[in-house]
């Protein structure tokens, strides 16, 4: 019914990764510096990542004065076709979405951004385990706490009507400096001293 009251057999934690791409270009441009035209590189068919390439980023652009050049992948034989449109397009920094296909794909996406030299920012952590560049999202670590309490209230005899829908309140931005390095990106020092990880 609402996030304070959910009624029925319902609660929990809510994802809000959809709703922070315009923060998320905010801070590539922040880390950059100049930086007009994005590819935007994400997955079809995929409702959450349409959603955001379509209502949530061409505000953030506009008002950040960016050009968002939209790059789809239908399956894993799609990404060298999507690679050279990119590259054809000279984009000046990627923010590649979430998604099954993508998350798949995260070690080819890496490689791809880091031999065209392209800042890089994602919307899943594990992708800086890979060498992506920049991750800004919800804290995980907070995500199973949160569930975990949820849980155990339930056990306890509490029902899910009575207990409120939670949406993040801890944010983390890590930075893959090594990355930045190889390709030649000198990231903002306020930036930096804003993330919560540093990659050296």
């Amino acid at each position: 019914d609402s996030l304070a009251s959910p009624g029925g057999n319902i609660t929990g934690y809510i994802n809000i990764s959809g709703y922070l791409g315009g923060k998320r270009l905010e801070l590539l441009k922040e880390a950059v510096g100049k930086i007009p035209r994005v590819a935007v590189l994400y997955q079809a068919k995929n409702p959450r990542n349409t959603f955001e390439f379509k209502e949530v980023l061409p505000t953030s652009a506009s008002a950040l004065k960016l050009k968002l050049l939209r790059h789809e992948v239908r399956d894993t034989t799609d990404f060298d076709r999507a690679f050279a449109a990119i590259k054809k397009d000279r984009p000046d920094g990627i923010f590649v979405l979430n998604g099954p296909l993508i998350a798949l794909s995260y070690e080819r996406i890496v490689a791809f951004t880091q031999n065209a030299r392209l800042p890089s920012i994602y919307d899943a952590r594990e992708a800086i385990e890979f060498g992506g560049m920049m991750f800004y999202g919800a804290d995980r670590e907070e995500a199973y706490q949160r569930v975990a309490a949820f849980v155990e209230k339930i056990i306890k005899g509490r029902r899910p009507a009575d207990l409120p829908v939670e949406q993040p309140t801890r944010f983390e931005l890590v930075v893959n400096l090594k990355t930045a390095k190889q390709i030649g990106v000198a990231i903002d020092p306020n930036l930096l001293a804003r993330a919560q990880k540093i990659i050296r």
